[in-house]
């Protein structure tokens, strides 16, 4: 598995996991899912933030792979429009 400086990582049961997609442009497209919810929730505080503290404190990691678990499962959400009766 290759790392890149921007990547990060949060160990399950002593197995390195990735925080988010590897895919740079999906990760984005992920934070931009929730980076207003949680600057919303955390006032004064920022995505980036975040970010920069989970390289340093494993409860910002958690709470950064719990922001980007709910990022993944509105990505995964398929909206598919009404059938007209």
């Amino acid at each position: 598995m290759a790392s890149r400086a921007e990547d990060l990582f949060i160990a399950v049961s002593g197995i390195a996991v990735r925080i988010g997609p590897a895919d740079l442009r999906e990760r984005a497209r992920h934070e931009a899912l929730v980076r207003g919810d949680y600057e919303r929730c955390h006032p004064g505080e920022t995505f980036d933030d975040l970010k920069r503290r989970a390289r340093f404190s494993k409860e910002d990691r958690g709470l950064l792979c719990d922001w980007m678990t709910l990022a993944a499962r509105r990505a995964s959400a398929v909206v598919r429009p009404r059938m007209a009766a």
